[in-house]
């Protein structure tokens, strides 16, 4: 019997309250496990930090175990809803390019409907002068590109989820085409 697919889950929620980061991976996985996937998720690592271990070296110690969890993955699905600003969460976007990189497949999902432009206010410009981007596209062009460089997309909501950071229906679109491009990948 061969291996499920492992799919990284980044986004936001490692860092929501312990309660709602569970429930949340739970339904992502339970979703993955539908399609015969395995969901992976940043926080399914065994980190030990020893007592002298100074808060930069713990850092760069959650970097590498990041790293070689997305190492041992086929694919993504990153939670790119606005978090904390205008944009998504900076690390899980990093995630989003590291994979593209690699040359595994990437989708993305958001629940903010808006257009990049729009939550910069608006405008062509911002209050220091410098332009904002309008590629009409629901993020930084860079972020959506390299979804769809990777064979990927990024699927945002019509409407609310049941979590203002998750929507089991969105993901299951997600998961879905990611079904869909795998499939055709491995068929060639």
């Amino acid at each position: 019997m061969t291996q499920p697919k492992r799919i990284y889950l980044a986004g936001p929620e490692v860092f929501f309250p312990a309660a709602e980061h569970k429930a949340i991976v739970a339904e992502k996985k339970r979703l993955l496990r539908e399609y015969g996937f395995e969901g992976v998720d940043p926080l399914d690592t065994e980190l030990v930090f020893s007592d002298d271990e100074s808060k930069p070296d713990r850092g760069h110690h959650i970097y590498r175990a990041n790293r070689e969890l997305m190492d041992s993955c086929d694919a993504m699905i990153a939670n790119l809803t606005p978090f904390r600003g205008i944009s998504a969460d900076p690390g899980t976007v990093y995630e989003v390019g590291y994979m593209a990189s690699q040359g595994k497949t990437a989708f993305g999902f958001s629940l903010d409907s808006r257009r990049y432009r729009e939550r910069a206010g608006s405008t062509d410009q911002d209050e220091l002068g410098h332009t904002i981007e309008d590629f009409e596209l629901s993020d930084n062009l860079m972020i959506e590109g390299g979804l769809c460089e990777s064979g990927g997309q990024l699927f945002v909501a019509e409407q609310p989820g049941e979590h203002r950071f998750f929507s089991s229906e969105l993901f299951r679109r997600c998961v879905r085409s990611l079904s869909q491009t795998l499939t055709t990948v491995s068929l060639h």
